[in-house]
This record gives structure tokens, C-alpha cells and sequence, in this order.
């Protein structure tokens, strides 16, 4: 894994997003600059520029889940500060309204199995802390919580945006994409697809004026997503597992499509775990590292990732060894990095795998 480290300064790591969306910059990648199989140098644009690089024929395919505001801050019944981040439900809402969740709980220690949290120091239990799960779908430390009151999130909940950002959001809207559908609480994400919040309205209008087709697939992120592998090799690593689901529309859309272009890895990785095993809804632990073969996406929209990142292993599978010229280029002249940063666009290394799809035919379960 130390092949896939490099120096990210703090001053790199993006705070706020830019205002519109749409001014994010986008670093273009070999081959995607006039449309042909040249290779130019990488161009510099802006996320306005994309529809550019389009044309009738291709699908872009967003994941559009929504994030849920599954921070809590709570308190025991002694006063006690606490901290509750809904990771993932526990199955289907139980009776009664309550509701099990793999959760992470601050301060672990101080919250053993049995605690009651309650609002603002006050009321009725809103939250039991339980024991914890191992393994977690988040890693070590994940507990099991029942929400005695499912409608705390509503009314405590807050954006769970990543531990790199410091700043408070003033719109917490900033953190969804435009295109999020409202969903049932347990099936939301703990974070937010981070290429899909660079389109705006506008942009999508734009990219489907130019020719393009827009799709959707909705995949439930997890916070581990974003975590740095700590293992010594790619290989060693266990990767999460996430919930999926791809509509028969967009495998028939994907199916006869010039290029699918992807927005974000959480979008490839949709894709390509229903293209994998014909089951177009479930939960996947596809891991994508190293010699892949892709039988879906032709082009990929992606932020700049973590260094020792699952998900810099994913981008270096999908377009090969470029990115670590563009990561270069994109930190000696300035693009923001990491969820609220600027974005790439990187055509696929070599051609789709024989087992592309042909036909809408998968599993719908």
C-alpha cells in the first residue's frame, strides 16, 4: 500500500464547496479532450465543461442516494455528553417504531451495553446503546443502538461529514446531490456520493442537450468507504460490504450505450457488481484492485481520494497508472481535494471485459 501514498497538505483538503456546483475545476484526462483515442496532455476545465466531452450515445449513470443525518448528539441521563453515528440498519424497522442500527458511539467506554440517551439533557430515552457487533459493517468499535424514537433524526440529527472537514456547513443541502431521492430512514447512506455534488440542475440538462441519457443506481455508502487501508498490501485488505440496487432501466440504458459514464466509484461499483453476478439488487463486497476487468463503465467522473484509499485503488484499476500524473499536476496547481473538492474525469485503460452486458436479464430481488 505504499505505492498508493503521497503527500496531500492540509491545505489541499477542500473545507467548503465552491458556489454554483458547477465551478468546481475538472482536470481532463488522456484521451477525452477532442473525443478521439489520441492522447493529449490533461486539460484543465471546470465541471460546466462536461457536457462538452459528450455526445448522443453515452449514459451517465449517478448514484442518487440520499444522506441521512445520522450524526446524534444526545446526552446520558447523569448530563453525560454522547455521540451517536447511525452507520447501517439492522434489518427492517422492528415494531413499536424501534429501530436497530450498527452504529459508532463517543465515548465508547463511558456508554456500556444498557445506556440510555436522551435530548438535550432531558425527556424521554430516544437511544439504547448495545453491545458491540464483531465484525461491524464499519470496522472495530461498531455497536448495536435501538432508536426507541425513530424521529430524534429528525429532530437531532446532523450531517455526517468527513472527519478531514472542520468547518460547519451552513446549507447542510451541500452534502446531498441535487438529484437524491427521499428515501425511508434505513435506506439512506452515511455519506454522500462526492462527485455527484458537483451537478447542478443545469449541468444535467446540459449533459442530456449534448446526447447524453442520464441514469440512476442508488448504493448505500458506509463511512468506511472513505477510510485508508491500513493493511501492508491491497491484497490483505477486507473490504465493506454495501447495499445496491440497479434498475432494469439502467442495465437496458448500459446495454446499448456508446460509454457509460459513471459519476463517482460508488456508481462503478454498483454497476459492475450487478454486471458481475446478473443480481441487480443486494448487498456487494466487490473489491476492485489491481488487473480488473471492467464489463460496464467506459468513463469515470471521480473526486481526488484519500492517500492508501480503497478507493484509489479503484481509480488506478479503472484508468491505470495516469492518475498518479494527474494527482501530481492537480496538486501542483491548486485543485482542492477530497468530498467538497474539485473532480477528474479519466477515460477506462484498455477495452470492456467479454462478459459486458447484452441484455437487461438480471435478478431484480
Amino acid at each position: 500500500m505504499s505505492a498508493y501514498d503521497y503527500s496531500l497538505p492540509e491545505s489541499a483538503i477542500a473545507q467548503e464547496p465552491v458556489e454554483p456546483r458547477s465551478a468546481a475545476r475538472l482536470l481532463i484526462g488522456p484521451g477525452l479532450a477532442d473525443g478521439t483515442d489520441c492522447v493529449p496532455p490533461p486539460g484543465d476545465g471546470t465541471m460546466a465543461d462536461l457536457p462538452g466531452l459528450l455526445g448522443p450515445g453515452d449514459v451517465v449513470v449517478v448514484n442518487d442516494t440520499r444522506v441521512l443525518a445520522a450524526r446524534l448528539r444526545l446526552s446520558k441521563g447523569s448530563g453525560g455528553r454522547a455521540e451517536v453515528l447511525l452507520v447501517e440498519p439492522l434489518g427492517p424497522s422492528a415494531v413499536d417504531g424501534v429501530t436497530e442500527w450498527a452504529a459508532l458511539v463517543r465515548p465508547g467506554r463511558r456508554l456500556p451495553p444498557g445506556t440510555l440517551l436522551v435530548e438535550h439533557g432531558a425527556g424521554a430515552p430516544v437511544v439504547e446503546v448495545g453491545e458491540p457487533i464483531d465484525p461491524g459493517p464499519d470496522g472495530p468499535g461498531t455497536r448495536r443502538v435501538r432508536l426507541l424514537d425513530p424521529s430524534v433524526v429528525s429532530r437531532a440529527g446532523s450531517m455526517p461529514l468527513p472527519p478531514y472537514i472542520h468547518h460547519l456547513l451552513a446549507d447542510p443541502d451541500r452534502y446531498q446531490t441535487v438529484y437524491s431521492e427521499e428515501r425511508d430512514l434505513v435506506d439512506r447512506s452515511a455519506a454522500a456520493p462526492t462527485a455527484g455534488l458537483h451537478f447542478t440542475p443545469d449541468l444535467l440538462a446540459a449533459c442530456e442537450a449534448a446526447g447524453a441519457r442520464l441514469a440512476r443506481v442508488d448504493l448505500a455508502i458506509g463511512l468506511d468507504t472513505f477510510r485508508p487501508v491500513t493493511a501492508d498490501t491491497a491484497e490483505a485488505h477486507v473490504i465493506h460490504s454495501e447495499r445496491y440496487r440497479v434498475p432494469p432501466s439502467t442495465v437496458a440504458a448500459c446495454a446499448s450505450a456508446r460509454r457509460v459514464v459513471a459519476v463517482g466509484t460508488t456508481a462503478v461499483r454498483a454497476l459492475e457488481s450487478a454486471a458481475a453476478t446478473g443480481v441487480l439488487s443486494g448487498r456487494t463486497d466487490l473489491y476492485i484492485h489491481g488487473v480488473y476487468e471492467f464489463r460496464v463503465v467506459d468513463v469515470l467522473v471521480t473526486n481526488f481520494h484519500l492517500p492508501r484509499s480503497s478507493l484509489l485503488l479503484l481509480v488506478e484499476a479503472f484508468c491505470g497508472p495516469v492518475w498518479r500524473e494527474l494527482y501530481a499536476e492537480a496538486l501542483a496547481d491548486g485543485y482542492r481535494f477530497l468530498s467538497f473538492g474539485d473532480a477528474m474525469v479519466v477515460a477506462r485503460a484498455g477495452t470492456r471485459g467479454d462478459a459486458a452486458w447484452s441484455v437487461p436479464g438480471g435478478s431484480d430481488r
